[in-house]
């Protein structure tokens, strides 16, 4: 019989947010009438449609693909040049990358998750906590880590608490690592890094030959002019770190999936005997071996996001997210509850009322608002005693949520 990985044995439960969809059908077989009435704020979904700009690129790009004369096959496995030269001009313009840093995909997710093929066992590999499920549960799956214990932490992973104290920006660890997953603005906290924290962690991945993983999904939601939206604004940033960026929130491709690394040519990693090896080569290869490029219509799509009408129509939909976040900050607030986030960030991170924990906010938000949040003790240990609230709707149901909050707290 065939030996299995027995690394995804130590996972103790299901992912997250499969999880949640589980409690949730339970909920609406056993309660037809409420099951109507139910809105989700919990996965970070998108809900408005393609932007016109994107949905005419696609148009014309399967139409190309219905011509002989403009029939594309197999495309280059690290994205067509036009749209690498598309994201380098528009959101990495002056900071040293240049086009074939870019490495397009179908998502952030799978490259957050992916990354790890091209790192050794033994690494010394540090987390948030509260964190992104994937940085974890990746970890655990290739054989990273040891068991976990009852509040979800597992040997081997140095966890790095993000509080309230501490603005959900964990302090510089004492002890040296060698791999560092940095979101921000943060999921799910929705905190943003400041110019000086990334100083400071940009120096001690430089002092301790470590990589930052710095996943940037959420930059286009920054609304403050003094907070990077790149880690690569950051000196030094080029020899220690690569950036994980997608279309999925700013442009609403959650179901057309493209996503992209930037990885500089500076980024160096070591043999065990010693010898440096270029990041990005280790990267392309591979690329090339297991992967054959997103497709022809989404790159196209993706690069009519930098067009003109692209980034006002893509501005709209973050002014629209970012409304909703305005208005469920305020909703909490009102009621009493402890709030964060919703800043620079379309998600709104609470703290739980006295004497409810956070999957029993997850069960009174159900059951009795008939609403869907994001307990935050999925998202780790740290997490306990908050939850998440995602912006990610129509105005309509964040409206609706709002007065929900109100009459179940108020």
């Amino acid at each position: 019989m065939a030996r299995i990985n027995e690394n995804f044995l130590k996972l103790k439960a299901g992912y997250l947010f499969p999880e949640i969809g589980r409690r949730v059908s339970e909920f609406t077989d056993n309660n037809a009438e409420a099951a109507t009435k139910i809105i989700k704020c919990g996965i970070g979904d998108v809900t408005e449609p393609l932007p016109e700009a994107v949905r005419e690129a696609m148009h014309k790009a399967v139409d190309e693909l219905g011509n002989h004369d403009t029939f594309r096959g197999y495309g280059p496995e690290q994205g067509y040049d036009f749209l690498r030269e598309a994201v380098v001009a528009n959101a990495y313009e002056g900071l040293g990358i240049n086009a074939d840093d870019i490495f397009i995909s179908d998502g952030s997710k799978c490259d957050t998750g992916n990354v790890l093929d091209i790192f050794g066992p033994g690494n010394k590999i540090a987390v948030t906590d509260p964190v992104y499920p994937v940085y974890v549960d990746t970890n655990v799956m290739i054989g990273n880590t040891g068991e976990g214990d009852a509040s979800g932490r597992y040997e081997g992973l140095v966890y790095l608490a993000c509080t309230a104290e501490n603005d959900f920006v964990p302090a510089i660890p004492e002890e040296k690592v060698d791999l560092i997953y940095l979101c921000y603005p943060n999921n799910p906290t929705g905190a943003s890094a400041t110019r000086a924290q990334l100083e400071a962690w940009v120096a001690y991945a430089k002092e301790n030959d470590a990589i930052i993983l710095y996943d940037a999904a959420y930059e286009a939601f920054i609304q403050e002019d003094d907070v990077p939206r790149s880690i690569f604004e950051i000196e030094g940033a080029l020899e220690c770190a690569m950036e994980f960026r997608s279309f999925s929130k700013n442009g609403g491709f959650t179901g057309v999936r493209c996503g992209y690394i930037a990885i500089p040519s500076q980024l160096k990693g070591t043999t065990e005997s010693g010898e440096e090896v270029s990041i990005k080569q280790l990267w392309s290869r591979r690329t090339s071996t297991k992967f054959n490029g997103a497709s022809y219509p989404v790159q196209r799509g993706a690069e009519a996001i930098f067009s003109d009408a692209g980034k006002a129509q893509v501005a709209a939909l973050v002014e629209h997210y970012m409304s909703n976040a305005t208005l469920l900050r305020e909703a909490c607030t009102e009621i009493g509850l402890q709030v964060f986030g919703g800043v620079n960030a379309p998600y709104v991170w609470v703290a739980c009322p006295e004497g409810i924990d956070s999957w029993g906010m997850f069960d009174k938000m159900l059951q009795e608002a008939q609403v869907v949040i994001t307990p935050g003790s999925g998202f780790g240990a740290a997490g306990e005693g908050y939850f998440r609230i995602s912006a990610f709707n129509s105005r309509a149901n964040v409206e609706e949520v709002c007065k929900r909050l109100k009459a179940v707290f108020g």
